[in-house]
């Protein structure tokens, strides 16, 4: 089997994944310790993440469209579509970006992919709603999304090392760096 057929079947492995996790995410009865409305832990940020330092930039923005496309589907939200691909993509870019400084750890570009997230979903909400009223929210978003951040970073740290541990990095061609916790 060739490189490129094995990405497309890994993608597909990860979208899976990311919509399981999803899934599970709403049964977490989070709103019962975090009193605000929309607040979620972003665990399928932890495959988006092993996607873009494992895989790369292009199949990890592939895993996130086609997860926010199929949830948004399987929910039969149109409205969540839209705040999950604004949210979504600027969080890819933002992490994106943050892991090319080479600077943070997978912590912090998860806090910082979290923190995007959350302003994408923001300007998405004002859009749909036809009011900035709705950014008054956002300070409350931006401090769970260090803790969500840092949560799902500690999660992806995990696969990391489990990815290296087994020989999947190796074998993907991708080599380690202690300080980001996973491939390079």
């Amino acid at each position: 089997m060739n490189r490129r057929t094995k990405t497309l079947a890994l993608c597909a492995l990860l979208t899976a994944l990311a919509l399981g996790l999803s899934y599970v995410e709403r049964l977490i009865p989070l709103g019962l310790l975090i009193p605000l409305p929309g607040i979620k832990l972003g665990l399928a940020n932890v495959v988006t993440l092993f996607a873009l330092c494992f895989l790369g930039l292009g199949p990890a923005f592939a895993v996130l469209i086609a997860r926010c496309f199929l949830g948004s589907l399987f929910a039969g939200s149109l409205s969540g579509l839209v705040f999950s691909l604004t949210g979504g993509l600027l969080a890819m870019v933002v992490m994106a970006a943050a892991r090319k400084g080479g600077r943070l750890s997978v912590y912090g570009v998860s806090v910082c992919g979290a923190a995007a997230h959350n302003l994408g979903q923001i300007c998405a909400a004002m859009a749909v709603m036809k009011t900035p009223a709705v950014i008054s929210y956002l300070p409350a978003l931006l401090v769970t999304a260090v803790f969500a951040g840092a949560l799902t970073g500690a999660a992806a740290a995990g696969v990391f090392r489990a990815a290296q541990s087994s020989g999947f990095a190796q074998a993907w061609g991708r080599e380690t760096n202690g300080k980001q916790g996973g491939a390079t």
